[in-house]
């Protein structure tokens, strides 16, 4: 790209000038003279991309002594388009209007003093060409600004979305991985106290834990299909269980009670769901709130409520443990279910306290706008 316009103004001027001292029989000096300043001014720009202040002023320089020099009514000087231009563009505009408009003085001054009789309306003309030279330099700096901020909102956008998505796989693997390990060690830990005493409700314990362990193997595989982008409906590659609803609410809050914690399950929508996507997100914020109540609150009991209020599904999981320390970042779990309401369209709030903690999730019942 810098080559061109050297070729470019080369071309023009070397040519042009030969052409013009040859038909105006221009001695051999002179011509030699202008032919020397029209090359070398064109041969200057190699440098306007590292010094396009003192470019644009060299060239300045070398073009109006050319005009001032036989042959009269010269080629164009397109090297000082060129440099005026990239000047602007590239940040040296006082560089330009200072050269350009010192060397152009000196020009039209100079012209009386040379002999050199320039009609007022070339002066104007040419006047007109210079101050359009510094429009079109605008012109293209703004452009190349304009693109510089469009790439630069394209890679915040794709910052964004990649962001995004980390956090969306992030979300899924947790439901699944904690849900699932989560109930594995509730029935471990069961089957370790009761081994010698009851080995039967051992034995019984170590099958639950071989269902959670292929279900939730299953259900990892499945997300990472959907994360995938696999085609839904193939037959190798669709999802190994389904998006879980609220009717499985049951089975969740059982496979929670266990090892002196009860969970119970308060059904007030009297068969009446919503769509399925804000089921599954309400399922998904029970089965976490559940997994932090496990983990986390030393509860003995909890209680998972879900109503139909006005035009929203409310979800509350509460239970009777120590709380959340109120110097407690929110990460992690609490997080990933604040974001799946947010995403439902909803909003989640969280009430802890020293008599235990209450998560409640509102989601609109036709899910979000």
């Amino acid at each position: 790209m810098l080559l061109v316009p050297v070729f470019v103004s080369l071309l023009v001027q070397v040519p042009g000038t030969i052409a013009l001292s040859w038909w105006q029989r221009v001695p051999v000096a002179a011509a030699a003279t202008s032919l020397t300043l029209a090359a070398a001014s064109a041969l200057l720009l190699l440098a306007a991309r590292r010094l396009p202040g003192p470019t644009v002023a060299a060239v300045a320089a070398l073009s109006g002594v050319d005009l001032l020099i036989a042959p009269v009514g010269g080629p164009p000087p397109v090297a000082l388009v060129f440099a005026i231009v990239g000047a602007v563009v590239r940040g040296a505009r006082v560089w330009a209007l200072v050269s350009v408009g010192v060397a152009w003085l000196g020009v039209v001054v100079g012209a009386d003093f040379v002999g050199v009789s320039w009609h007022p309306a070339r002066i104007a003309f040419a006047t007109v060409g210079l101050a359009l030279c510094f429009v079109v330099g605008e012109g293209v700096k703004a452009r190349i600004r304009g693109a510089e901020e469009r790439r630069t909102q394209l890679v915040a956008r794709r910052r964004a979305a990649e962001q995004e998505e980390r956090s969306r796989i992030a979300r899924e693997l947790h439901d699944v991985l904690a849900h699932s390990l989560s109930q594995i060690a509730v029935q471990s830990g069961m089957g370790l106290h009761l081994f010698d005493r009851e080995p039967e409700r051992a034995r019984e314990a170590l099958g639950n834990i071989r269902t959670l362990s292929a279900t939730g193997l299953d259900e990892v595989r499945g997300v990472l299909a959907f994360l995938r982008g696999d085609e839904i409906g193939a037959p190798d590659t669709a999802p190994l269980t389904p998006q879980p609803q609220l009717a499985q609410l049951p089975g969740l809050v059982a496979g929670r009670t266990g090892l002196g914690l009860s969970v119970a399950l308060d059904d007030r929508l009297a068969g009446d769901t919503p769509p399925s996507a804000v089921q599954t997100t309400a399922y998904r914020i029970a089965q976490e709130a559940l997994t932090n109540v496990v983990r986390h609150s030393a509860a003995s009991h909890a209680t998972v409520t879900v109503e139909h209020d006005a035009d929203d599904l409310v979800l509350t999981v509460a239970d009777d443990g120590a709380g959340i320390p109120a110097t407690a970042s929110e990460r992690g779990g609490l997080r990933g279910m604040r974001e799946r309401a947010e995403l439902a369209g909803g909003f989640l709030t969280v009430d802890s306290g020293t008599r235990g903690t209450a998560v409640v999730a509102r989601l609109p019942w036709q899910g979000a706008a």
